[in-house]
């Protein structure tokens, strides 16, 4: 459909979530020396301006980034998450927001690269421009899952794969888990984060039992919610599915979730991290 803009949501309570388990992977990739790779399947435009009008219209990112960014003695884990987002704020205002290229591009090395997809008409060039001349960066407009299987395995043979999809029509959950089976047939080793939102519960809890019966292991699930499950339209939570975490990844979450909570959502909100399907 290419209807969704991301312009509306940048910097919510789902962003925050899915950056930060983001960079907490690259953080843990960068342990080693030898290089690795960052495809990112659905990437949008880079950065987004929080005081377009578009972003002012919603104002979800005040129940997000802007609760955590005049805070002191934030948890050390989210550090290299909000070090991100402070590379493209040069004072202490929150005018713009890292999309999760940015929020990638922030902790490559010299000997690392990144491999960017991204279909939509707009937003493509913006993602051009935003990137263009950085040797480092490879940018397609092509269809996200059609450029992943043709990527895989990657040369370094270490790295992450973002998927999160804008997921407007439904089948877009069975096609993540149809991408899934793909690309571990031919990246057994790499790390997989999905990104999904709770709008209507049965379709998460589904995408999730197709993942669990692919006969995958170590499929990690990491969830801030922000209110109770309704039958109404909106999203109440969101989460990552992580295949092949990094092994501090479950205990750094467990740590940061409860701050993550109090911070955006003290009231209503609730967590989980769980395996969906163990080692």
């Amino acid at each position: 459909m290419l209807s969704y803009r991301h312009s509306f949501h940048a910097g919510n309570h789902a962003d925050v979530v899915k950056h930060i388990v983001q960079s907490l992977i690259l953080d843990a990739l960068k342990q080693k020396d030898t290089p690795f790779v960052y495809h990112d399947t659905h990437s949008g435009v880079g950065r987004y301006d929080l005081t377009h009008e578009w972003s002012e219209k919603t104002g979800e990112y005040k129940q997000g980034i802007a609760k955590l960014w005049q805070q002191h003695d934030l948890p050390e884990e989210i550090l290299s998450y909000i070090n991100a987002v402070k590379d493209l704020n040069n004072d202490d205002e929150l005018r713009y927001y890292p999309g999760s290229p940015r929020v990638g591009r922030a902790q490559l090395r010299d000997q690392d690269r990144m491999v960017l997809t991204e279909l939509h008409p707009t937003d493509f060039p913006l993602l051009l421009q935003e990137f263009r001349g950085d040797r480092q960066v490879r940018m397609y407009k092509e269809d996200a899952f059609d450029k992943l299987k043709a990527s895989l395995p990657p040369k370094e043979r270490r790295g992450l794969v973002l998927i999160d999809p804008p997921y407007e029509l439904a089948k877009e959950y069975r096609d993540v888990v149809n991408a899934i089976k793909e690309s571990h047939k031919r990246w057994e080793t790499g790390i997989y984060a999905i990104w999904y939102p709770v709008v209507n519960r049965f379709d998460s809890s589904d995408m999730i039992n197709g993942l669990k019966k692919a006969g995958i292991r170590k499929i990690l699930q990491i969830e801030l919610g922000v209110s109770p499950d309704t039958t109404e339209r909106g999203m109440t939570a969101s989460g990552m599915i992580v295949i092949n975490p990094p092994w501090k990844l479950e205990s750094q979450m467990q740590a940061i979730l409860p701050f993550l909570k109090q911070a955006i959502a003290p009231e209503n909100g609730h967590f989980k991290i769980e395996w969906v399907v163990p080692e």
